[in-house]
């Protein structure tokens, strides 16, 4: 019994901050405003396809551009000394101590039309570049925003990479290019999906960076569920049902990562 104690808290953290709003949010979905049963929400979300499908390919290309990143920088900071590796995992986790909002308006005061960016071009003799209100904006903001989610996970998995199995592959002729694809890149999977995971599901769910650098002709899932919960037109069911389709693209995303590592290792 004593065993079964400690996990009381959590069970009750998980069925009131989990699965009760878990439920919930399923039952408005399969619902309409009077509490009959039908499927017209979803249907309705088709006219938002659009929206999803952008949401979804600019949060890949964020996902790739912060693996491409994260990667050297991982492993660059897994061979230093661990008086180094601490220097450098605080300087990556230094932005994050600072509130989300806060940071977000720091890139819209740098792409702004009279922003910094801006300003430096001009010094330099080149004209002004319009970034705010783009896609390249939103972008721009959710590499820098989630580059630490994808370098952290990479980083404590490539620690564990003993050198040693490095230099006895060295010493058996392996060059580098078949240390890195026979040893590091193999054994650095499991960081690697978990960092392509917490990327993409937490790009493809933000409404802050799109809403604030996006405009309203690059606003994302997170931005439409927004509007249906707390904008004008009210509408908890429709807002459910996108809810329900983000966490099944979620879902897809999660063993999509967790089966091609498994396919690779094997």
């Amino acid at each position: 019994m004593k065993t079964k104690i400690p996990a009381i808290p959590y069970l009750i953290w998980t069925l009131i901050f989990v699965l009760i709003p878990l439920f919930l949010i399923i039952y408005f979905a399969f619902t309409d405003k009077n509490g009959n049963a039908t499927l017209d929400n979803f249907s309705q979300v088709s006219a938002f396809m659009p929206v999803i499908i952008r949401s979804v390919i600019l949060s890949s290309i964020a996902t790739i551009i912060c693996l491409i990143l994260a990667y050297p920088i991982a492993f660059y900071i897994s061979r230093k000394s661990k008086t180094m590796q601490h220097t450098f995992i605080m300087l990556i986790m230094l932005p994050m101590w600072m509130n989300f909002l806060l940071r977000t308006y720091a890139w819209l005061n740098i792409l702004e039309q009279n922003g910094i960016l801006n300003k430096i071009l001009n010094l330099i003799g080149l004209s002004s570049i319009n970034l705010i209100n783009t896609s390249w904006a939103v972008l721009i903001a959710m590499v820098y925003n989630y580059l630490p989610f994808m370098i952290l996970p990479i980083y404590s998995i490539m620690t564990k990479i003993h050198k040693s199995l490095i230099e006895a592959s060295q010493d058996l002729g392996a060059n580098s290019f078949n240390v890195f694809t026979k040893i590091i890149f193999p054994l650095s999977l499991p960081g690697l999906g978990a960092g392509v995971t917490m990327v993409f599901v937490s790009s493809v769910s933000t409404f802050v960076i799109s809403r604030m650098l996006g405009g309203s002709s690059n606003i994302m899932i997170g931005d439409l569920i927004e509007m249906q919960f707390l904008g004008v037109s009210f509408n908890p069911n429709l807002g459910s049902a996108i809810s329900i389709i983000l966490i099944v693209i979620s879902i897809c995303a999660i063993t999509l990562t967790q089966a091609d590592d498994e396919d690779i290792l094997l």
